[in-house]
């Protein structure tokens, strides 16, 4: 059965929350002056989302385990639609961040659930594949989510900006329900109570490989939202962009982002480790660039670099996960996705304070450095990432 449709929605979620998630980055200016508080309040508001979904997500999903998960992504998807709406017209910034907080609730259930719900979706030994055609709603939401919700909260209000992205949950919610195939739980998560499977959740940390992708994903990714959350000053600072120039860099941010996606997509399955190296490689020099005020071109140039990389790493780092852990997918998911929101509260926080004390250039020369030590370890790592890897037909379920 051909389930290609069934992914297409899956990746059309994947832009709502992403675009969700990060439109403060395009917004910053709009909302603190809107609701009266600074840049820096408004770029708090995803460490406290990151926060509240690396909390929730291993519980949530252990009690979640006898959900179908059909039914599952899309009561997910329903509470984001109604959470962004209460964003949109929330009076205050308390209102606003609480309102936010509703949505890392369901947040960390859905990327959980989603790739080994892919993995399930796709033919033997395409799990990667299948991943990385999810994934591509993350760059598109890059690409057309962040870009064109800056534009249009810009010209029409932040909280517009809102009110459609609970629209396309809405819709999202509805294609899930027509299109997406009922997928019962597997065997396995029947037999487990739900207290049991909070403690493998625990436990899948004892695979030393799956420690160690969450251990090099919460490095990275602290350093890049540090320094991603403040892109809008940053480029400011650095080439004079705001307006329409910076919703042009978004949109190009987004457009590499998109090509780095396709173009992992083709080789994840079977050449982890170097593509892990060349994504790293190329954020650790696109980020270098940053630290120094070098101009307007060479400015853009490391933007679209640093997107192209960064935005596809996930693709790598996730079909890792499933592939080391074959057995415990959603687990060992539902522990990466908290991994990866201690990385994105970590480096908001991180950029809070550096911004607050003055030092915004600092940002990118941090997240570089970490960028390189993660590479360092990845080299060394060669079980984990290794050289060429075969298709993992325990990834789908008979």
């Amino acid at each position: 059965m051909n389930h290609r449709g069934a992914l297409v929605v899956l990746a059309a979620s994947c832009f709502a929350y992403v675009t969700a998630e990060t439109i403060p980055v395009g917004l910053l200016p709009q909302i603190a002056s809107g609701l009266s508080v600074s840049e820096a309040d408004v770029g708090l508001l995803l460490t406290s989302y990151a926060l509240v979904a690396g909390l929730t997500t291993v519980p949530l999903t252990a009690l979640a385990m006898r959900i179908p998960r059909h039914i599952l992504l899309a009561t997910a998807l329903a509470i984001f639609a109604i959470s962004q709406l209460v964003a949109a017209f929330a009076p205050t910034f308390l209102i606003l961040a609480l309102s936010r907080l509703i949505c890392a609730v369901s947040h960390g259930v859905f990327w959980s659930t989603i790739a080994p719900v892919a993995a399930r979706l796709a033919p033997p030994g395409r799990a990667g594949k299948a991943t990385a055609m999810v994934f591509l709603g993350n760059s598109l939401a890059l690409v057309l989510g962040v870009p064109l919700g800056t534009a249009l909260g810009q010209w029409l209000g932040w909280r517009v900006a809102l009110v459609v992205l609970a629209v396309i949950g809405a819709g999202c919610v509805v294609a899930l329900i027509l299109v997406l195939p009922k997928l019962p739980p597997l065997p396995q998560d029947l037999a487990i109570k739900a207290g049991a499977q909070l403690r493998t959740s625990v436990r899948v940390l004892r695979n030393r490989s799956v420690a160690l992708v969450c251990l090099l994903t919460m490095t990275i990714v602290i350093g890049h939202f540090a320094a991603y959350t403040y892109l809008a000053p940053l480029v400011r600072r650095d080439a004079g962009l705001e307006g329409a120039g910076l919703t042009a860099l978004l949109l190009g941010y987004g457009a590499a982002g998109l090509i780095g996606n396709w173009l992992v997509g083709r080789h994840v399955d079977s050449r982890p480790r170097p593509l892990v190296t060349v994504l790293i490689g190329v954020i650790v020099v696109a980020l270098a660039l940053l630290v120094p005020v070098l101009g307007p071109a060479p400015t853009v140039i490391a933007v679209l670099a640093w997107g192209g990389a960064f935005t596809a790493l996930p693709v790598v780092l996730q079909t890792t996960i499933l592939r080391v852990a074959p057995t415990t997918r959603d687990a060992a998911s539902a522990v990466y996705v908290v991994a990866f929101q201690i990385g994105i509260g970590g480096g908001a926080f991180v950029g809070e304070r550096l911004v607050s004390s003055g030092h915004l250039a600092w940002l990118p020369a941090m997240a570089a450095v970490l960028a390189l030590i993660a590479g360092a370890v990845v080299l060394r790592s060669r079980d984990t990432f290794p050289a060429h890897a075969a298709p993992e037909r325990e990834l789908v379920p008979a």
